[in-house]
Protein backbone atom coordinates (compact mmCIF):
# COMPACT_ATOMS: atom_id res chain seq x y z
CA UNK A 1 0.00 0.00 0.00
CA UNK A 2 1.33 3.41 -1.09
CA UNK A 3 1.56 5.77 1.68
CA UNK A 4 0.64 9.58 0.93
CA UNK A 5 1.70 10.74 4.25
CA UNK A 6 5.27 9.55 5.30
CA UNK A 7 6.38 9.08 8.96
CA UNK A 8 8.70 12.12 8.53
CA UNK A 9 5.91 14.20 7.64
CA UNK A 10 3.65 12.75 10.47
CA UNK A 11 6.04 13.51 12.67
CA UNK A 12 6.89 16.94 11.89
CA UNK A 13 3.47 17.50 12.08
CA UNK A 14 2.35 16.04 15.35
CA UNK A 15 5.32 15.27 17.28
CA UNK A 16 5.30 18.99 19.19
CA UNK A 17 1.48 18.49 19.82
CA UNK A 18 2.90 14.98 21.76
CA UNK A 19 5.66 16.38 23.66
CA UNK A 20 2.93 19.27 25.17
CA UNK A 21 0.61 16.05 25.85
CA UNK A 22 3.24 14.31 27.51
CA UNK A 23 4.48 17.29 29.94
CA UNK A 24 0.49 18.21 30.56
CA UNK A 25 -0.29 14.51 31.99
CA UNK A 26 3.30 15.08 33.70
CA UNK A 27 2.56 18.69 35.20
CA UNK A 28 -1.49 18.24 35.17
CA UNK A 29 -1.52 21.98 34.11
CA UNK A 30 -4.20 22.99 32.23
CA UNK A 31 -3.93 22.34 28.14
CA UNK A 32 -5.92 21.71 25.48
CA UNK A 33 -5.05 21.72 21.64
CA UNK A 34 -8.98 21.43 20.72
CA UNK A 35 -10.41 24.89 20.84
CA UNK A 36 -14.02 24.64 22.84
CA UNK A 37 -15.92 27.80 21.15
CA UNK A 38 -17.38 27.00 18.16
CA UNK A 39 -16.05 30.50 16.07
CA UNK A 40 -13.00 28.69 16.24
CA UNK A 41 -13.47 26.75 13.78
CA UNK A 42 -13.68 27.67 9.64
CA UNK A 43 -10.34 27.44 8.81
CA UNK A 44 -6.83 25.28 7.26
CA UNK A 45 -9.25 22.60 6.18
CA UNK A 46 -11.75 22.57 9.35
CA UNK A 47 -15.52 23.03 9.26
CA UNK A 48 -17.35 25.74 10.29
CA UNK A 49 -20.52 26.01 11.71
CA UNK A 50 -22.66 26.45 8.15
CA UNK A 51 -20.50 23.69 6.42
CA UNK A 52 -20.33 21.00 9.58
CA UNK A 53 -24.75 21.56 9.59
CA UNK A 54 -24.91 20.99 6.09
CA UNK A 55 -22.40 17.76 6.53
CA UNK A 56 -24.56 16.26 9.03
CA UNK A 57 -27.55 17.33 7.10
CA UNK A 58 -26.20 15.49 4.16
CA UNK A 59 -25.82 12.09 5.75
CA UNK A 60 -29.40 11.70 7.07
CA UNK A 61 -31.41 9.28 5.35
CA UNK A 62 -28.37 7.69 3.06
CA UNK A 63 -25.74 4.68 3.39
CA UNK A 64 -22.52 5.33 5.24
CA UNK A 65 -20.39 3.03 3.16
CA UNK A 66 -16.91 2.00 5.31
CA UNK A 67 -15.72 -0.11 2.84
CA UNK A 68 -15.21 -3.11 5.18
CA UNK A 69 -14.86 -6.29 4.17
CA UNK A 70 -17.34 -9.04 5.02
CA UNK A 71 -20.35 -6.91 4.89
CA UNK A 72 -23.55 -8.44 4.92
CA UNK A 73 -26.57 -6.58 5.03
CA UNK A 74 -27.52 -2.61 5.77
CA UNK A 75 -28.38 -1.87 9.42
CA UNK A 76 -29.73 1.45 11.07
CA UNK A 77 -33.25 2.61 12.64
CA UNK A 78 -31.69 5.29 14.90
CA UNK A 79 -34.20 8.17 15.59
CA UNK A 80 -32.90 11.09 17.77
CA UNK A 81 -34.16 12.06 20.86
CA UNK A 82 -35.19 15.40 19.38
CA UNK A 83 -37.71 13.50 17.07
CA UNK A 84 -36.00 13.27 14.24
CA UNK A 85 -35.52 10.22 12.42
CA UNK A 86 -31.69 10.22 11.04
CA UNK A 87 -32.59 7.54 8.26
CA UNK A 88 -28.65 6.31 8.31
CA UNK A 89 -27.64 2.87 7.39
CA UNK A 90 -24.49 1.18 7.86
CA UNK A 91 -22.62 -2.20 7.09
CA UNK A 92 -23.36 -5.10 9.32
CA UNK A 93 -20.74 -7.32 8.96
CA UNK A 94 -19.97 -10.52 8.85
CA UNK A 95 -17.51 -11.26 11.84
CA UNK A 96 -15.88 -14.81 10.37
CA UNK A 97 -14.89 -12.27 7.52
CA UNK A 98 -14.64 -9.08 8.95
CA UNK A 99 -12.25 -10.10 12.15
CA UNK A 100 -9.28 -12.03 10.14
CA UNK A 101 -9.20 -9.25 7.68
CA UNK A 102 -8.58 -6.84 10.85
CA UNK A 103 -6.22 -9.19 12.38
CA UNK A 104 -3.81 -9.18 9.11
CA UNK A 105 -2.80 -5.59 9.52
CA UNK A 106 -1.75 -5.78 12.53
CA UNK A 107 2.11 -6.71 11.95
CA UNK A 108 3.02 -3.95 10.10
CA UNK A 109 1.45 -1.76 12.72
CA UNK A 110 2.88 -3.79 15.19
CA UNK A 111 6.25 -2.88 13.21
CA UNK A 112 5.91 0.81 13.11
CA UNK A 113 6.63 1.67 16.77
CA UNK A 114 5.53 3.82 19.21
CA UNK A 115 5.86 6.80 17.97
CA UNK A 116 4.50 6.35 14.52
CA UNK A 117 1.51 4.91 15.63
CA UNK A 118 0.83 8.03 18.17
CA UNK A 119 1.66 10.65 15.20
CA UNK A 120 -0.88 8.58 13.04
CA UNK A 121 -3.30 8.36 15.71
CA UNK A 122 -2.92 12.41 16.54
CA UNK A 123 -3.58 12.78 12.76
CA UNK A 124 -6.71 10.55 12.90
CA UNK A 125 -7.88 13.10 16.21
CA UNK A 126 -6.78 15.90 13.85
CA UNK A 127 -9.41 15.16 11.14
CA UNK A 128 -12.07 14.46 13.67
CA UNK A 129 -11.52 17.93 14.96
CA UNK A 130 -11.42 19.46 12.12
CA UNK A 131 -15.30 18.15 11.55
CA UNK A 132 -16.39 19.08 15.36
CA UNK A 133 -19.31 20.80 14.25
CA UNK A 134 -20.47 17.64 12.10
CA UNK A 135 -19.95 15.72 14.78
CA UNK A 136 -21.19 17.82 17.48
CA UNK A 137 -24.80 17.57 15.28
CA UNK A 138 -24.35 13.58 15.32
CA UNK A 139 -23.79 13.82 18.78
CA UNK A 140 -26.63 16.06 19.44
CA UNK A 141 -29.02 13.71 17.93
CA UNK A 142 -27.82 10.21 19.12
CA UNK A 143 -27.58 11.33 23.08
CA UNK A 144 -30.08 13.84 23.37
CA UNK A 145 -27.69 16.53 24.60
CA UNK A 146 -27.83 20.03 23.81
CA UNK A 147 -25.69 21.30 21.31
CA UNK A 148 -23.37 23.47 22.97
CA UNK A 149 -22.29 20.51 25.48
CA UNK A 150 -23.05 17.85 22.67
CA UNK A 151 -19.99 20.09 20.43
CA UNK A 152 -17.40 20.85 23.52
CA UNK A 153 -17.93 17.34 25.07
CA UNK A 154 -18.64 15.15 22.29
CA UNK A 155 -16.08 17.45 20.00
CA UNK A 156 -12.73 19.08 22.12
CA UNK A 157 -13.29 17.15 25.48
CA UNK A 158 -13.41 14.31 23.61
CA UNK A 159 -10.61 14.63 21.26
CA UNK A 160 -8.29 15.58 24.27
CA UNK A 161 -9.20 12.56 26.09
CA UNK A 162 -8.26 10.42 23.06
CA UNK A 163 -5.43 12.05 22.46
CA UNK A 164 -4.64 11.78 26.70
CA UNK A 165 -4.56 8.10 26.24
CA UNK A 166 -2.43 8.27 23.18
CA UNK A 167 0.46 9.94 25.77
CA UNK A 168 -0.02 7.70 28.29
CA UNK A 169 0.21 4.42 25.93
CA UNK A 170 3.08 6.44 24.14
CA UNK A 171 5.01 6.90 27.82
CA UNK A 172 4.14 3.08 29.16
CA UNK A 173 5.42 1.66 25.52
CA UNK A 174 9.10 3.70 25.81
CA UNK A 175 9.89 3.13 29.24
CA UNK A 176 11.67 -0.16 28.28
CA UNK A 177 14.39 0.59 25.36
CA UNK A 178 14.25 -0.71 21.96
CA UNK A 179 17.71 -2.58 22.86
CA UNK A 180 20.22 -3.15 25.30
CA UNK A 181 23.68 -4.26 25.91
CA UNK A 182 24.22 -6.58 28.13
CA UNK A 183 27.79 -7.55 29.88
CA UNK A 184 27.87 -9.77 32.86
CA UNK A 185 31.65 -9.64 34.53
CA UNK A 186 32.87 -13.42 35.01
CA UNK A 187 36.19 -12.67 37.02
CA UNK A 188 39.46 -14.02 35.37
CA UNK A 189 36.94 -15.65 32.48
CA UNK A 190 35.25 -13.66 28.97
CA UNK A 191 32.58 -12.08 30.44
CA UNK A 192 28.77 -12.97 29.57
CA UNK A 193 27.45 -10.37 26.81
CA UNK A 194 23.98 -10.31 25.19
CA UNK A 195 22.58 -8.09 22.77
CA UNK A 196 18.48 -8.03 23.72
CA UNK A 197 15.88 -6.20 21.40
CA UNK A 198 12.60 -5.64 23.32
CA UNK A 199 9.11 -5.05 21.37
CA UNK A 200 5.75 -3.85 22.69
CA UNK A 201 3.30 -6.69 20.70
CA UNK A 202 -0.34 -6.13 20.83
CA UNK A 203 -2.65 -8.30 22.43
CA UNK A 204 -4.94 -8.73 19.90
CA UNK A 205 -8.18 -6.59 18.61
CA UNK A 206 -9.99 -4.13 21.34
CA UNK A 207 -13.46 -4.09 21.09
CA UNK A 208 -14.82 -0.91 22.16
CA UNK A 209 -18.70 -1.01 23.41
CA UNK A 210 -20.03 2.64 22.61
CA UNK A 211 -22.82 4.24 24.97
CA UNK A 212 -25.99 5.89 24.62
CA UNK A 213 -25.09 9.25 26.02
CA UNK A 214 -21.62 10.19 25.33
CA UNK A 215 -20.72 7.55 23.05
CA UNK A 216 -17.41 9.86 21.47
CA UNK A 217 -16.44 11.04 24.98
CA UNK A 218 -16.75 7.26 26.27
CA UNK A 219 -15.47 5.66 23.28
CA UNK A 220 -12.49 7.63 22.35
CA UNK A 221 -9.90 6.78 25.35
CA UNK A 222 -10.36 2.90 24.80
CA UNK A 223 -10.04 3.51 21.06
CA UNK A 224 -7.08 5.34 20.91
CA UNK A 225 -5.46 3.50 23.94
CA UNK A 226 -5.56 0.00 21.96
CA UNK A 227 -4.92 1.49 18.22
CA UNK A 228 -1.85 3.29 19.90
CA UNK A 229 -0.50 0.21 21.31
CA UNK A 230 -0.62 -1.56 18.09
CA UNK A 231 -3.84 -3.43 18.49
CA UNK A 232 -6.59 -3.23 15.46
CA UNK A 233 -10.03 -2.07 16.92
CA UNK A 234 -13.40 -2.94 16.14
CA UNK A 235 -15.95 -0.54 17.97
CA UNK A 236 -19.84 -1.82 18.53
CA UNK A 237 -21.95 1.84 19.12
CA UNK A 238 -25.29 2.09 21.09
CA UNK A 239 -27.71 1.43 18.87
CA UNK A 240 -29.26 4.08 19.02
CA UNK A 241 -26.05 6.26 18.65
CA UNK A 242 -24.03 4.83 15.92
CA UNK A 243 -23.40 7.93 13.84
CA UNK A 244 -20.81 9.34 16.07
CA UNK A 245 -18.54 6.44 15.81
CA UNK A 246 -19.52 5.48 12.48
CA UNK A 247 -17.77 8.81 11.14
CA UNK A 248 -15.45 8.62 13.93
CA UNK A 249 -14.18 4.91 11.92
CA UNK A 250 -14.53 6.70 8.39
CA UNK A 251 -12.41 8.91 9.32
CA UNK A 252 -9.09 6.58 10.70
CA UNK A 253 -9.81 4.38 7.97
CA UNK A 254 -9.46 6.99 5.44
CA UNK A 255 -5.59 8.44 7.95
CA UNK A 256 -4.43 4.43 7.98
CA UNK A 257 -5.17 4.03 4.76
CA UNK A 258 -3.49 7.50 3.69
CA UNK A 259 0.21 6.55 5.78
CA UNK A 260 0.26 3.47 4.42
CA UNK A 261 -1.56 1.20 6.89
CA UNK A 262 -4.50 -1.60 6.49
CA UNK A 263 -7.53 0.82 7.09
CA UNK A 264 -9.45 -2.55 8.63
CA UNK A 265 -7.38 -1.98 11.86
CA UNK A 266 -10.46 -0.03 12.89
CA UNK A 267 -14.01 -1.12 11.74
CA UNK A 268 -17.70 -0.92 12.66
CA UNK A 269 -19.82 -3.35 13.97
CA UNK A 270 -23.36 -1.98 13.56
CA UNK A 271 -26.09 -4.43 14.62
CA UNK A 272 -29.85 -5.22 13.31
CA UNK A 273 -32.34 -4.37 16.02
CA UNK A 274 -32.26 -6.57 19.12
CA UNK A 275 -29.46 -8.72 17.62
CA UNK A 276 -27.37 -8.00 20.78
CA UNK A 277 -24.04 -8.71 19.32
CA UNK A 278 -22.02 -7.13 21.91
CA UNK A 279 -22.35 -10.61 23.64
CA UNK A 280 -21.51 -12.54 20.94
CA UNK A 281 -18.06 -10.47 19.62
CA UNK A 282 -16.95 -10.44 23.77
CA UNK A 283 -16.36 -14.06 23.68
CA UNK A 284 -14.79 -14.18 20.29
CA UNK A 285 -11.10 -15.32 20.53
CA UNK A 286 -9.75 -12.78 18.19
CA UNK A 287 -11.18 -10.01 20.99
CA UNK A 288 -8.27 -9.58 23.67
CA UNK A 289 -8.93 -6.33 24.96
CA UNK A 290 -12.76 -5.02 25.65
CA UNK A 291 -13.44 -1.15 26.61
CA UNK A 292 -17.11 -0.75 28.10
CA UNK A 293 -19.36 1.98 29.14
CA UNK A 294 -23.10 1.70 30.58
CA UNK A 295 -25.05 -0.67 32.54
CA UNK A 296 -23.75 -2.33 35.91
CA UNK A 297 -25.24 -5.93 34.78
CA UNK A 298 -23.75 -6.28 31.43
CA UNK A 299 -20.20 -4.56 32.77
CA UNK A 300 -20.09 -7.51 35.43
CA UNK A 301 -21.30 -9.91 33.00
CA UNK A 302 -18.21 -8.53 30.74
CA UNK A 303 -16.05 -9.11 33.49
CA UNK A 304 -17.50 -12.52 35.06
CA UNK A 305 -17.48 -14.20 31.28
CA UNK A 306 -15.04 -12.40 28.32
CA UNK A 307 -12.43 -14.43 30.36
CA UNK A 308 -9.75 -14.41 26.98
CA UNK A 309 -9.96 -10.31 27.46
CA UNK A 310 -8.76 -7.48 29.43
CA UNK A 311 -11.65 -6.03 30.48
CA UNK A 312 -11.92 -2.33 31.27
CA UNK A 313 -15.59 -1.49 32.60
CA UNK A 314 -16.93 2.32 33.38
CA UNK A 315 -20.06 1.11 34.98
CA UNK A 316 -22.67 2.91 36.99
CA UNK A 317 -22.39 4.50 40.82
CA UNK A 318 -25.00 6.31 43.01
CA UNK A 319 -22.87 9.76 43.24
CA UNK A 320 -22.87 11.55 46.68
CA UNK A 321 -22.29 15.04 47.84
CA UNK A 322 -22.30 15.38 51.41
CA UNK A 323 -23.44 19.21 52.91
CA UNK A 324 -22.31 19.53 56.10
CA UNK A 325 -21.86 23.46 55.87
CA UNK A 326 -20.32 26.00 54.00
CA UNK A 327 -18.82 29.96 53.81
CA UNK A 328 -20.81 30.75 50.57
CA UNK A 329 -24.19 29.38 50.95
CA UNK A 330 -25.30 30.89 47.71
CA UNK A 331 -22.23 29.86 45.23
CA UNK A 332 -22.96 26.20 46.86
CA UNK A 333 -26.69 26.21 45.91
CA UNK A 334 -25.76 27.38 42.36
CA UNK A 335 -22.97 25.08 41.93
CA UNK A 336 -25.33 22.06 43.04
CA UNK A 337 -28.51 23.19 41.03
CA UNK A 338 -26.00 23.51 37.79
CA UNK A 339 -24.56 19.69 38.54
CA UNK A 340 -28.01 17.99 39.21
CA UNK A 341 -29.58 19.84 35.86
CA UNK A 342 -26.92 19.71 33.34
CA UNK A 343 -27.86 17.17 30.55
CA UNK A 344 -30.75 16.35 32.72
CA UNK A 345 -28.90 14.48 34.89
CA UNK A 346 -27.80 11.94 32.16
CA UNK A 347 -24.26 11.88 33.39
CA UNK A 348 -22.38 9.43 35.23
CA UNK A 349 -20.88 11.67 37.39
CA UNK A 350 -24.35 13.41 38.27
CA UNK A 351 -24.97 13.55 41.85
CA UNK A 352 -27.86 11.24 43.19
CA UNK A 353 -27.56 11.44 46.72
CA UNK A 354 -27.27 14.82 48.98
CA UNK A 355 -26.64 14.17 52.35
CA UNK A 356 -27.46 16.86 54.65
CA UNK A 357 -27.88 16.57 58.68
CA UNK A 358 -31.25 16.48 60.18
CA UNK A 359 -30.58 19.13 62.67
CA UNK A 360 -29.27 21.59 59.41
CA UNK A 361 -26.19 23.35 58.75
CA UNK A 362 -23.69 25.83 59.34
CA UNK A 363 -23.42 28.82 56.49
CA UNK A 364 -22.50 32.49 55.93
CA UNK A 365 -25.97 33.14 56.39
CA UNK A 366 -26.40 31.79 59.30
CA UNK A 367 -27.53 28.34 60.77
CA UNK A 368 -30.11 26.75 57.64
CA UNK A 369 -32.72 23.77 58.66
CA UNK A 370 -32.48 20.34 56.56
CA UNK A 371 -36.22 21.99 55.30
CA UNK A 372 -34.92 25.21 54.37
CA UNK A 373 -31.70 23.68 52.54
CA UNK A 374 -33.46 21.47 50.60
CA UNK A 375 -36.24 24.37 49.85
CA UNK A 376 -33.79 26.96 48.83
CA UNK A 377 -31.57 24.08 46.34
CA UNK A 378 -35.30 23.33 45.40
CA UNK A 379 -35.49 27.29 44.34
CA UNK A 380 -31.82 27.69 43.00
CA UNK A 381 -32.94 24.79 40.26
CA UNK A 382 -35.91 26.12 39.43
CA UNK A 383 -34.60 29.83 39.29
CA UNK A 384 -31.74 28.61 36.71
CA UNK A 385 -34.15 26.63 34.77
CA UNK A 386 -37.22 29.17 35.14
CA UNK A 387 -36.50 30.06 31.48
CA UNK A 388 -37.20 27.92 28.88
CA UNK A 389 -34.96 28.82 26.60
CA UNK A 390 -31.56 28.46 28.95
CA UNK A 391 -33.44 25.68 30.26
CA UNK A 392 -33.42 23.61 26.72
CA UNK A 393 -29.88 24.92 26.61
CA UNK A 394 -28.77 23.16 29.70
CA UNK A 395 -31.72 20.27 29.56
CA UNK A 396 -31.11 18.61 26.01
CA UNK A 397 -33.57 15.83 25.89
CA UNK A 398 -34.07 12.83 27.89
CA UNK A 399 -32.38 10.16 26.00
CA UNK A 400 -34.51 7.12 26.56
CA UNK A 401 -38.18 5.81 27.59
CA UNK A 402 -35.87 4.11 30.64
CA UNK A 403 -34.91 7.19 31.97
CA UNK A 404 -38.56 8.88 31.42
CA UNK A 405 -39.61 6.00 33.24
CA UNK A 406 -37.68 6.60 36.45
CA UNK A 407 -38.05 10.38 36.52
CA UNK A 408 -41.65 9.89 36.77
CA UNK A 409 -41.74 6.64 39.44
CA UNK A 410 -39.28 8.73 41.68
CA UNK A 411 -41.89 11.17 42.92
CA UNK A 412 -43.60 8.20 44.46
CA UNK A 413 -40.95 7.22 46.83
CA UNK A 414 -40.69 10.05 48.94
CA UNK A 415 -41.60 13.69 49.66
CA UNK A 416 -41.70 16.02 47.05
CA UNK A 417 -39.52 18.76 47.28
CA UNK A 418 -39.18 19.82 43.65
CA UNK A 419 -41.64 18.24 41.13
CA UNK A 420 -40.20 17.89 37.72
CA UNK A 421 -42.13 19.80 35.15
CA UNK A 422 -42.65 19.14 30.87
CA UNK A 423 -40.60 21.87 29.01
CA UNK A 424 -41.70 22.31 25.15
CA UNK A 425 -38.15 22.71 22.66
CA UNK A 426 -39.63 25.00 19.67
CA UNK A 427 -36.92 24.27 17.81
CA UNK A 428 -37.81 20.07 18.13
CA UNK A 429 -41.50 19.76 19.44
CA UNK A 430 -40.81 15.84 19.32
CA UNK A 431 -38.16 16.32 22.21
CA UNK A 432 -38.92 15.23 25.78
CA UNK A 433 -37.36 17.74 28.22
CA UNK A 434 -38.00 17.57 31.83
CA UNK A 435 -36.41 19.34 34.54
CA UNK A 436 -35.15 17.56 37.63
CA UNK A 437 -36.96 16.12 40.45
CA UNK A 438 -35.36 16.65 44.23
CA UNK A 439 -37.39 13.55 46.66
CA UNK A 440 -37.11 14.16 50.70
CA UNK A 441 -36.05 10.99 52.26
CA UNK A 442 -34.75 9.86 56.04
CA UNK A 443 -31.61 8.27 56.07
CA UNK A 444 -32.65 6.40 58.99
CA UNK A 445 -35.52 4.73 57.48
CA UNK A 446 -35.27 1.44 56.38
CA UNK A 447 -37.87 2.01 53.67
CA UNK A 448 -36.06 5.11 51.89
CA UNK A 449 -32.94 2.98 52.20
CA UNK A 450 -33.75 0.94 48.98
CA UNK A 451 -34.32 4.24 47.26
CA UNK A 452 -31.14 5.97 47.75
CA UNK A 453 -28.94 2.67 47.63
CA UNK A 454 -30.04 2.25 44.22
CA UNK A 455 -28.76 4.40 41.12
CA UNK A 456 -31.61 6.05 39.58
CA UNK A 457 -30.23 7.18 36.77
CA UNK A 458 -31.05 10.65 34.86
CA UNK A 459 -32.80 13.88 36.75
CA UNK A 460 -33.76 12.68 40.03
CA UNK A 461 -31.67 13.42 43.22
CA UNK A 462 -32.70 12.53 46.82
CA UNK A 463 -32.41 14.99 49.62
CA UNK A 464 -31.30 12.02 52.55
CA UNK A 465 -31.65 13.51 56.33
CA UNK A 466 -29.12 12.19 58.49
CA UNK A 467 -28.41 12.29 62.04
CA UNK A 468 -24.92 13.91 61.89
CA UNK A 469 -21.30 14.37 60.19
CA UNK A 470 -19.85 11.22 61.49
CA UNK A 471 -23.41 9.34 59.75
CA UNK A 472 -22.85 10.97 56.75
CA UNK A 473 -19.43 9.68 56.47
CA UNK A 474 -20.20 6.19 57.03
CA UNK A 475 -22.99 6.31 54.51
CA UNK A 476 -20.64 7.66 52.10
CA UNK A 477 -18.38 4.92 52.86
CA UNK A 478 -21.31 2.23 52.89
CA UNK A 479 -22.22 3.59 49.08
CA UNK A 480 -19.20 3.47 47.37
CA UNK A 481 -18.07 0.43 48.64
CA UNK A 482 -21.52 -1.56 48.03
CA UNK A 483 -22.32 0.09 45.01
CA UNK A 484 -19.64 2.79 43.59
CA UNK A 485 -19.00 6.15 43.08
CA UNK A 486 -17.77 8.54 39.92
CA UNK A 487 -17.57 11.05 42.40
CA UNK A 488 -18.22 12.49 45.62
CA UNK A 489 -18.51 15.72 46.53
CA UNK A 490 -18.46 17.77 49.96
CA UNK A 491 -19.33 20.74 51.98
CA UNK A 492 -17.62 21.86 54.73
CA UNK A 493 -16.09 24.23 56.86
CA UNK A 494 -15.06 22.13 59.65
CA UNK A 495 -11.36 20.38 59.24
CA UNK A 496 -12.01 17.38 60.87
CA UNK A 497 -15.06 16.97 58.78
CA UNK A 498 -13.34 17.26 56.04
CA UNK A 499 -10.49 14.81 56.95
CA UNK A 500 -13.06 11.86 57.80
CA UNK A 501 -14.61 12.60 54.50
CA UNK A 502 -11.34 13.05 52.39
CA UNK A 503 -10.61 9.71 54.33
CA UNK A 504 -13.29 7.46 53.61
CA UNK A 505 -12.53 8.23 49.42
CA UNK A 506 -9.02 7.02 49.95
CA UNK A 507 -9.59 4.55 51.42
CA UNK A 508 -12.84 3.56 49.53
CA UNK A 509 -11.19 4.76 45.84
CA UNK A 510 -13.74 7.27 44.78
CA UNK A 511 -12.44 10.58 43.37
CA UNK A 512 -13.51 13.77 45.76
CA UNK A 513 -14.59 17.77 45.04
CA UNK A 514 -14.39 20.10 47.95
CA UNK A 515 -16.64 23.03 48.22
CA UNK A 516 -17.41 23.72 44.66
CA UNK A 517 -18.79 27.10 44.19
CA UNK A 518 -17.88 28.71 41.23
CA UNK A 519 -17.21 27.61 37.55
CA UNK A 520 -15.98 23.83 38.12
CA UNK A 521 -18.50 21.07 38.95
CA UNK A 522 -18.40 17.83 40.74
CA UNK A 523 -19.72 15.70 36.93
CA UNK A 524 -17.24 17.25 35.30
CA UNK A 525 -13.54 16.68 34.66
CA UNK A 526 -10.55 17.73 32.73
CA UNK A 527 -8.19 15.58 30.17
CA UNK A 528 -4.27 15.65 31.09
CA UNK A 529 -5.36 16.51 34.54
CA UNK A 530 -8.54 14.94 36.07
CA UNK A 531 -8.53 11.43 36.82
CA UNK A 532 -12.53 10.03 35.74
CA UNK A 533 -13.22 7.15 38.07
CA UNK A 534 -10.63 5.40 40.14
CA UNK A 535 -11.16 1.47 38.90
CA UNK A 536 -10.68 1.26 42.74
CA UNK A 537 -14.67 0.75 43.89
CA UNK A 538 -17.62 -1.17 41.70
CA UNK A 539 -18.71 2.00 39.83
CA UNK A 540 -15.49 0.98 36.96
CA UNK A 541 -12.70 -1.07 36.90
CA UNK A 542 -10.66 2.02 35.19
CA UNK A 543 -9.57 5.40 35.60
CA UNK A 544 -9.80 7.69 32.71
CA UNK A 545 -6.58 8.10 31.89
CA UNK A 546 -3.53 6.95 33.77
CA UNK A 547 -1.00 4.21 33.14
CA UNK A 548 -2.96 1.34 34.39
CA UNK A 549 -5.48 1.89 31.26
CA UNK A 550 -3.07 1.30 28.42
CA UNK A 551 -0.35 -0.90 29.95
CA UNK A 552 -1.93 -4.10 29.74
CA UNK A 553 -2.95 -3.79 25.80
CA UNK A 554 0.66 -3.99 25.29
CA UNK A 555 3.33 -6.86 25.90
CA UNK A 556 7.03 -6.49 25.50
CA UNK A 557 8.70 -9.37 24.35
CA UNK A 558 12.55 -9.80 24.19
CA UNK A 559 14.52 -11.37 21.50
CA UNK A 560 17.92 -12.24 22.90
CA UNK A 561 21.29 -13.20 21.60
CA UNK A 562 24.73 -13.84 22.21
CA UNK A 563 26.92 -10.58 21.60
Amino acid sequence: MTAALSAHELIARHRSTLDQALEAIRTRAYWSPHPEHPKAYGENGSLDAAAGKAAFDALLGTRLDLGQPGTDDWVGGETSPYGIDLGVTYPHADLDVLLPAMQAGQRAWRDAGAEQRAVVCLEILKRISDRTHELAHAVMHTSGQAFMMAFQAGGPHAQDRGLEAVAYAYVEQVRTPDTAEWTKPQGKREPLAMTKQFTPVPRGIGLVIGCNTFPTWNGYPGLFASLATGNAVLVKPHPRAVLPLALTVRVAREVLAETGFDPNLVALAAERPGEGIAKTLALRPEIRIIDYTGSTAFGDWLEANARQAQVYTEKAGVNTVVVHSTSDYKGMLSNLAFSLSLYSGQMCTTPQNLLVPREGIATDQGPKSYDEVVADLARAVDGLLGDDARANALLGAIVNPDVKARLEAAAGLGEVALASREITNPDFPGAVVRTPVIVKLDGAKPDAEAAYMSECFGPVSFAVAVDSAADAAELLRRTVREKGAMTVGAYTTDPEVEQAVREVCLEEAAQLSLNLTGGVYVNQTAAFSDFHGSGGNPAASAALCDGAFVANRFRVIEVRREA
